[in-house]
């Protein structure tokens, strides 16, 4: 029996209908940039960052730390208002981690966002291993009267590509950082890539196993991919890295998301690049394209998100 939050017409539980379902109206999230680095970058656990990372790849044009977060969280709700229609927001702190540094600064950043009369909550985009008691305090404090969602970049559950790709964290930290903010309040997203080298499609898969024992309330899932200027485009010019195809990514996310507990809304299914950046793969599509062409295959399969779940119970079966 199809679950009653799935989408009928996309074959999944999706993160924009959640937010109807809760609001009553549109919401979008707004990005914003509060001026943060990461401890895989500044020493603390790591230089240089993440192997793929460049935050110009998935961040507006805009959104920059010099500019003060209220002109960008303007700039940001009149887009989306002129676009598609919406009515309240939820602001988006994206660039890098979010909760690396004293819970003044946190508190300042996430109360001037919270202030404005039509945003509804804020999203915080972080790393497990950079999440002090302090911060956790006021997140649980500030979910109290608005929403709060905490998203935990996890990437891969395979510590040896954690290390290859510079991550700084295992997923030992990961687990940790779930149980001390379960039961806070807030929701907890996780951040899935699919595609690392030496990762088959059944490790990626298995996750799944893993976000079903967890209280995961979303996922953003993507492919992996290489823009210019990171050690992940060197890789690929010099054959270390051979991005999926199109089709076994979609095959694989297919597989993945009929494990995946009903309940966990689905934030995103793809990630995309700026063309004048992006080196790998170079699969020709736009976004909608990529987001349907994974609802299309669900479709075609006859199945949908959770499915293949055990009945009464979020414990993975056929694995």
């Amino acid at each position: 029996m199809i679950s009653t939050s799935i989408h009928p017409d996309l074959h999944i539980n999706s993160y924009g209908s959640y937010l109807r379902r809760r609001f009553g109206c549109r919401i979008s999230k707004v990005n914003v940039d509060g001026g943060f680095t990461c401890p895989n970058r500044d020493g603390v656990r790591g230089t240089g960052g993440c192997i793929y990372c460049d935050n110009s790849s998935f961040s507006p044009g805009g959104t920059v730390a010099a500019i003060p977060v209220e002109i960008q969280m303007a700039e940001g709700m009149a887009y989306h208002r002129k676009r598609l229609g919406s009515e309240k927001f939820i602001i988006y702190f994206q660039k890098f981690t979010n909760t690396y540094g004293p819970v003044e600064k946190l508190h300042d950043l996430y109360s001037r966002a919270l202030a404005h009369p039509d945003v509804v909550g804020i999203s915080i985009g972080t790393r497990p291993d950079a999440l002090s008691d302090p911060a956790i305090d006021l997140l649980t404090d500030l979910a109290r009267t608005s929403y709060v969602c905490l998203e935990l970049g996890l990437q891969s559950m395979d510590d040896s590509i954690l290390t290859q790709i510079n991550r700084g964290h295992t997923l030992a930290d990961y687990l940790q950082a779930v149980e001390r903010v379960s039961g806070r309040g807030m929701d907890i997203c996780t951040h899935l890539i699919h595609g690392f080298p030496g990762e088959s499609s059944a490790d990626f898969i298995r996750t799944a196993q893993l976000i079903s024992s967890l209280p995961v309330n979303s996922l953003k899932i993507h492919q992996l991919h290489a823009v210019k200027d990171t050690r992940l485009a060197e890789w690929y010019y010099d054959g270390r890295f051979v991005p999926l195809t199109h089709q076994q990514y979609v095959a694989d996310l297919c597989d993945f998301l009929e494990l995946t507990p009903p309940s966990v809304t689905i934030q995103r299914l793809y990630g995309s690049a700026p063309l004048a950046i992006r080196v790998a793969p170079t699969w020709g599509l736009k976004n909608n394209q990529m987001w349907y062409s994974v609802v299309n295959e669900l479709k075609r399969r006859g199945t949908w998100q959770g499915c293949r779940l055990a009945e009464g119970g979020r414990n993975v079966s056929n694995l």
